[in-house]
């Protein structure tokens, strides 16, 4: 008898909850970390923020997001393909912040979690 090859291991329950979460957030809308936490009315930001370094590259990342809306560092440039192929509002960095990413409108993009 032969042994099968091991299969992906196990989530965590609350990091399929926290993934879960993101693929129902809508495209061109966002949630913060704290947002997801709230609705799932468990953890907090930083719980949120580490499943999805961990586990969200399978999920739609980009739209769980920093409250004041900067781009995730080091993913800057992929996250803003997403937002401006999304047509999630955006803020323009200024003349001041001259070769400055965009920041997302947290205001604006947040959804709320009503299906």
């Amino acid at each position: 008898m032969q042994a099968s090859e091991p299969g992906p291991p196990d989530l965590p329950e609350y990091a399929e909850r926290v993934l879960d979460a993101a693929e129902h957030i809508p495209a061109g809308r966002v949630m913060t970390y704290g947002d997801v936490a709230e609705w799932l009315e468990e953890g907090g930001p930083r719980q949120v923020g580490r499943v999805m370094a961990l586990y969200g590259g399978a999920v739609p990342w980009w739209r769980v997001v920093r409250a004041d809306g900067v781009l995730l560092a080091g993913h800057e440039l992929r996250a803003l393909e997403h937002y401006r192929a999304e047509g999630t509002p955006l803020r323009e960095a200024g003349r001041a912040a001259e070769g400055h990413l965009p920041r997302i409108d947290v205001r604006r993009a947040r959804w709320d979690g009503r299906m």
